[in-house]
């Protein structure tokens, strides 16, 4: 019983030696996940599809390899937490594939992240110019057409600026075309700008320079609040992984206080079992529910 864990280790070791050393031969690790790849692709919902794609597009997709790894570290902690809290290979195999079914999760969150970091930054390069451009040309429409022309705005926000400057001229009027762009990109940002040049745009304004500067000022510490906010979820991010690693280590530490032989004994008791499962739910409930937290609402003010 006592090389049961080091046969695990070794395992997880030869399939990775075998799938590293097939890439560079057949690659067939690559097809594999090319395979659950394009399965995955087919029933994943077309909103995450455009976030996935805009992930690829910067360059902040996964590679196979990292994937790899990701598979093997969680599936092999969880075997191993399975392991040593039931002395059980079935549950330790239950454990594994339970957590391996979550990656495309963990991968869904990190996708979602990645695509709200790249929105919120071309909200503030699009609020932060049309102010630029609006001290040039006085218009609001001239204004966005400066941005859409300038080629710093990328799809899909250069899309919804293109549809803006439609709306107006089709309209006459700022109104709509403001409001569907409050719809698409809800940032306090974005709603203040768009309702000062409203007023500027229908009532007039002596002091709209000033305004707009303020404006400008008010922008600036929204996006720096946000930035800082930000930083504080990647150290709060390692600090919680580190607290997630000492929850599970936990019972491994009572079994080591109680002793092997001990723990085994209470095993026998269906009670105690379902207890270390709960114990386990619960962990990976606190685990996943911090996940959010860190990859949900960036960018958020």
């Amino acid at each position: 019983m006592r090389t049961i864990p080091e046969l695990f280790i070794m395992l997880g070791i030869a399939i990775f030696i075998i799938m590293y050393r097939n890439n560079k031969n057949g690659k067939s690790y690559k097809e594999v996940l090319n395979k659950v790849e394009n399965i995955y692709d087919k029933y994943a919902p077309y909103s995450f599809k455009v976030v996935r794609e805009k992930t690829k597009e910067l360059g902040q997709e996964f590679t196979a390899k990292q994937y790899i790894m990701q598979i093997v570290l969680l599936g092999g902690f969880a075997a191993l937490i399975g392991y040593f809290y039931f002395y059980s290979i079935i549950w330790a195999v239950v454990y594994a594939v339970a957590t391996i079914a979550f990656i495309p999760y963990l991968a869904y969150l990190r996708c979602q992240r990645v695509y709200s970091e790249f929105i919120f930054e071309q909200i503030q390069t699009y609020t932060t110019n049309v102010i630029m451009e609006f001290n040039t040309t006085q218009s609001f429409v001239k204004s966005l057409e400066g941005v859409r022309d300038s080629g710093i705005i990328e799809q899909p926000v250069l899309g919804d600026i293109e549809k803006m400057i439609e709306l107006s001229y089709q309209n006459g009027t700022i109104d709509e075309s403001i409001e569907y762009f409050n719809q698409k990109y809800p940032f306090y940002m974005v709603k203040n700008m768009h309702q000062l040049f409203l007023q500027i745009t229908k009532e007039g304004a002596k002091d709209a320079g000033e305004s707009l500067e303020n404006m400008s000022m008010d922008i600036d510490a929204l996006v720096e609040g946000v930035y800082r906010d930000q930083m504080d979820r990647k150290n709060f991010h390692k600090r919680f992984l580190t607290f997630a690693v000492v929850l599970f280590s936990l019972v491994v530490v009572v079994e080591f206080m109680l002793g092997k032989d001990n723990y085994i004994e209470l095993l026998n008791m269906w009670y105690v079992q379902l207890i270390l499962h709960i114990i386990i739910l619960i962990n990976v409930y606190f685990l996943i529910t911090g996940e959010k937290y860190y990859n949900e609402d960036v960018g958020a003010e």
